[in-house]
């Protein structure tokens, strides 16, 4: 496969693992003690976290009593999930849990991240990056240099044209137009980016001012809302949000989750800026720092 790697086939055949087992009348537990799989490598292959192996596919089928021609499709859906995306080369750069969704966001059609606190990674100028991980790792000059490396990698998506590159739209909370780096310099430029970067046809860059009072996203805090396009006859991936927490991250596809993120999203549009406003925010923000140098 391309850059797209492992990610959406690896979700298929968990999501129709799942599905099977469920079917089948069988709990977690008791598929993983009938497999002798423990209950996290269960969890994980169907969260789509984990490649599954062929004889894998085919034991867990068996247990399901699943039809000959879905068996040959988790077959087939399995060996495509062992290819690798561009980030495996970072190796422990990027943990396992964030793994997962930097193959989703390569895969997205759309995304729609709201930040009230940090500059979504896909619009981190590298000095602003370098301020942020410089906080979360410390001095190791290395492993910071390998995170930045790896986030400036990501951004590349928005630029590609095969697949064609994704929808970007972004709301930020003034704050974090204000919570600057220790690099000034590095802070200016990162803002003159926000409001570059918006230019694009397929970004968006909005911002809730301080104006604006507290909302209905208030509790809900950093979140990315990602949808997915039709892959040949496939149907789609089914619309995730990720939230990300200081040890791992949350991946929700089921209907009221979708929708209740989905609400929220319309109540942040709701009070945010236009996108001119916004810009002319940003912009008088940018020359504040200036005076202020």
């Amino acid at each position: 496969m391309s850059d797209l790697g492992s990610t959406v086939p690896r979700r298929q055949v968990g999501r129709l693992m799942r599905q099977l087992r469920e079917q089948a009348g069988i709990s977690l537990m008791a598929a993983a003690q009938e497999l002798e799989f423990s209950r996290a490598r269960m969890y994980r292959i169907e969260n789509g976290e984990v490649p599954v192996r062929k004889h894998d596919v085919i034991a867990m089928c068996t247990v399901y009593e699943a039809s000959a021609e879905m068996t040959e499709v988790l077959i087939g859906l399995a060996q495509e999930s062992k290819s690798k995306g561009w980030w495996h080369a970072y190796g422990d750069v990027v943990p396992a849990w964030f793994e997962l969704y930097v193959g989703m966001e390569q895969a997205a059609g759309r995304l729609r991240s709201f930040a009230p606190s940090v500059i979504p990674g896909l619009l981190q100028t590298r000095e602003y990056a370098e301020g942020v991980f410089r906080e979360w790792i410390g001095d190791d000059d290395d492993a910071v240099e390998s995170a930045v490396a790896v986030r400036l990698e990501r951004q590349s998506l928005l630029r590609r044209s095969r697949p064609a590159a994704p929808r970007l739209d972004v709301i930020l909370d003034e704050g974090v137009l204000r919570r600057s780096v220790d690099d000034r310099l590095g802070m200016q430029k990162q803002l003159a980016h926000l409001v570059n970067v918006s230019t694009r046809p397929n970004v968006s860059v909005r911002v809730i001012p301080f104006a604006a009072g507290p909302h209905k996203a208030a509790s809900s805090g950093q979140f990315t809302i990602l949808e997915f396009p039709a892959v040949g006859t496939t149907s789609p991936e089914p619309t995730t949000i990720y939230c990300e927490s200081l040890t791992g991250a949350l991946y929700l596809d089921k209907l009221n989750e979708v929708e209740a993120y989905e609400s929220i999203w319309i109540a942040l549009e709701s009070i945010a800026l236009s996108q001119a406003d916004s810009d002319d925010l940003i912009g008088a923000i940018l020359k504040e720092s200036e005076n202020d140098g």
